[in-house]
């Protein structure tokens, strides 16, 4: 309240106290006017009993001025409740802005100090409003610094307000070292007494019924909580829940909004990851659509997913490839196995591991391979993406994917990604991995369609009386072949089982090869484009066996690089077929070249120098380049039954010599050219060298009767073969 009076009043008081008992009353109303403080009234009553006012005009001055005290108390009452009401609309009014929550409990605290005049106010929250976590969200007064956390545990949990979160309704003492009805504790009156508090108002922050902190008002004195005091405090408080409510509230509400809009990116990142499926899914098919090959698909497959791609058949062998899978030849082919294997049992794509690469699960949904102790993503794996050496050497980027008809096994699709497929880029590797399987079967059905054709062409090529080559040219110029480019025939005999399914393989097998196919006794007949007989009669057993069940014999000529060509190469593949057979051979695969000297009989060329040049080739080379004599040293060396002493004998040198030229036959022929079957082709190989140098001396010596005769040893009987 404020004070107001000057020595001018005081000089009228006492003139007024010295008039009679309505010139008191006067003086009260004056005082009362000027809203003097209550000291100032009981000196108006003390002065009028010195200057000796009689006692009933005394008693109607006291009268008065206890009237008059409690006017000046309820006015001032009325003043704290205005201003409670002014702190307590300033406060709703700050709810409607946007201050944060620490600012407008710092109000609360400010205001509730002023308004009750306070010496310590600060408040705490507990529950969803602080995260579960008691805190002292604001305090002033305090003399000492405030450990937030730790002066709220010891304020809530014991003392009054421990009660009031019990009970949910304001509690007060007048002294709060004296009172004895709640439990002390030794860290709460330690802080208690450090900074000289004793009179405690602790009222509730109460939002949805539950007590969610305490708003407490500290006085270093003695006093006693009013009624007004405790209800302002109580408003205070209220206005303080509101406001936690409403942080908490706002809080949720932006973690909601936060979470909808990642949810809404990852969305939209999905969406135009499907999208980017879709028109990729959609290449790869238009690609088909238009002719395009294995080659093609792989590309593109490899294009979408950043990848190098493999198109392998059911035995391994690679159809087509695209983009580069580094470091596929030193990864564990076994885990690749084991990952088409898992993929063929779920039918989807599965991951390929390292074994001994720690890891963790698959991607969900998707089956993994598993490893001597998985890869953590392999790391990730990935590095976690768990790193470890399973993503180090490319298993963790490694997936395989059944390519599939029904429960037609057609093959497997390998990729090895740059970066770890995601759950998209797996489905469009499942989507390439059927547009594959289309391929495959649209192939096939060509292949069944022009069969016809195309076993007639090989039919014309294999017959006698052979049909004029200009028109069977042109007839495989009109499919798609090149006759004058070197090629190899094949010829596959099954031991045992129908032989349909053969025929059915041969059909695609010779179409995905740009080549041609019959049947003839039983036997499946291949016209392949390559060079290479030996690799062409393995590759088809080693993947026509596996289909039938059972053995097949293989055997295969060439290469030929003319129409006139084929009958030869099929008859020498037949004859190696059978000698084959006769040697107990039933079940592998050889070419005429594989047979040594026994392809050389079966042969129609009989390619004297290709063999001669296949078994003794580098030594005649080194003899030439050298004028050595490393050939009569090995006829030597054969003569005397393998003694290299014996040999130098014949051939007038120390023994030491002939082993040094041994030694050097070695390192030109390999070290296991004296084991019994290269020997053989050796001692072959020089009875032909020798008889053909004889024999092309004798035509010499025939064409030219002038030239002397021939040299002792030079041209005599020719060796026995």
């Amino acid at each position: 309240m404020s004070h107001h009076g000057t020595e001018g009043h005081a000089d009228a008081d006492r003139r007024g106290d010295a008039t009679g008992g309505g010139a008191g009353a006067l003086a009260v109303l004056e005082l009362l006017s000027r809203q003097a403080p209550p000291e100032r009234f009981a000196e108006l009553v003390d002065q009028a009993r010195e200057s000796g006012m009689p006692e009933d005009e005394l008693a109607d001055l006291d009268r008065a001025v206890h009237l008059a005290i409690g006017v000046v108390h309820t006015l001032a009452r009325h003043e704290r409740r205005e201003a409670g009401l002014d702190a307590l609309t300033d406060t709703a009014r700050d709810l409607t802005l946007s201050y944060g929550l620490e600012d407008l409990l710092r109000s609360v605290v400010r205001r509730a100090r002023r308004l009750l005049d306070l010496d310590l106010v600060c408040l705490s929250l507990s529950g969803p409003a602080a995260q579960g976590v008691r805190v002292v969200h604001a305090s002033e007064g305090a003399i000492s610094p405030l450990d937030p956390a730790g002066l709220a545990a010891a304020l809530d949990e014991d003392g009054l307000g421990g009660l009031v979160h019990t009970h949910g309704e304001p509690v007060w003492t007048e002294d709060y070292l004296q009172d004895r009805r709640f439990a002390h504790t030794a860290a709460l009156d330690a802080f208690v007494r450090n900074e000289g508090l004793r009179a405690v108002l602790a009222v509730p922050l109460r939002l949805g019924g539950a007590v969610v902190g305490v708003l407490y008002g500290v006085d270093r004195c003695a006093r006693r909580s009013t009624s007004g005091e405790i209800g302002l405090l109580t408003a205070l408080a209220d206005l303080a829940a509101v406001a936690a409510g409403r942080a908490g509230l706002l809080d949720r509400t932006r973690a909601e909004v936060t979470e909808l809009e990642r949810d809404s990116s990852r969305a939209r990142t999905a969406l135009t990851r499907m999208r980017y499926i879709g028109e990729a899914h959609g290449r790869i098919m238009d690609l088909i659509l238009a002719g395009g090959d294995l080659g093609h698909v792989a590309k593109a497959a490899g294009d979408a997913l950043d990848a190098g791609v493999e198109i392998r058949d059911p035995g391994g062998r690679v159809l087509a490839a695209a983009g580069e899978i580094d470091g596929l030849d030193g990864f564990d082919e076994g885990a690749v196995a084991k990952a088409a294997l898992d993929a063929h049992a779920s039918r989807r794509p599965a991951r390929a591991h390292t074994p001994g690469a720690p890891g963790d699960p698959c991607f969900p949904g998707f089956p993994s391979t598993p490893e001597g102790s998985e890869v953590p993503e392999a790391p990730d794996a990935p590095g976690s993406e768990g790193e470890g050496a399973g993503e180090d050497s490319g298993g963790h980027r490694t997936w395989v994917a059944p390519v599939i008809a029904g429960s037609e096994d057609l093959g497997v699709l390998v990729v090895r990604a740059a970066t770890p497929l995601t759950g998209e880029d797996v489905r469009l590797l499942e989507l390439a991995a059927q547009s594959v399987a289309l391929l495959l079967l649209m192939q096939r059905s060509t292949a069944v369609a022009e069969g016809p054709v195309r076993d007639e062409l090989l039919d014309d090529l294999l017959a006698e009386p052979r049909h004029a080559p200009g028109q069977i040219d042109q007839r495989a110029r009109r499919l798609g072949l090149d006759l004058r480019r070197p090629h190899v025939v094949v010829v596959a005999r099954p031991e045992g089982g129908e032989p349909g399914r053969a025929v059915v393989w041969a059909s695609s097998y010779a179409y995905r090869m740009s080549g041609l196919k019959t049947v003839q006794g039983g036997s499946v007949v291949l016209l392949l484009p390559g060079t290479d007989a030996s690799a062409a009669a393995r590759a088809v057993s080693g993947e026509l066996g596996p289909l039938l069940g059972h053995p097949v014999s293989v055997g295969a000529a060439g290469p030929g690089w003319s129409v006139d060509s084929v009958p030869r190469l099929h008859q020498e593949a037949l004859r190696c077929l059978d000698a084959m057979s006769a040697l107990g051979g039933t079940g592998t695969a050889a070419s005429a070249d594989d047979l040594g000297f026994l392809g050389l009989l079966l042969s129609d060329d009989h390619d004297v120098d290709g063999f001669i040049e296949s078994a003794i080739g580098p030594v005649l080379e080194y003899d030439a380049e050298r004028f050595t004599d490393l050939i009569r040293t090995l006829e030597a060396y054969f003569a005397s039954g393998g003694s290299p002493t014996n040999a130098a004998e014949e051939l007038h040198v120390h023994p030491n010599t002939v082993s040094r030229r041994l030694e050097r036959i070695g390192e030109l022929l390999g070290v296991e050219w004296q084991k019994p079957g290269q020997v053989l082709e050796v001692q072959l190989a020089l009875r032909l060298q020798r008889t053909r140098d004889i024999l092309a001396r004798r035509r010499a010596t025939t064409a030219d009767p002038r030239s002397p005769a021939p040299v002792a040893g030079g041209a005599g009987p020719l060796p026995g073969v």
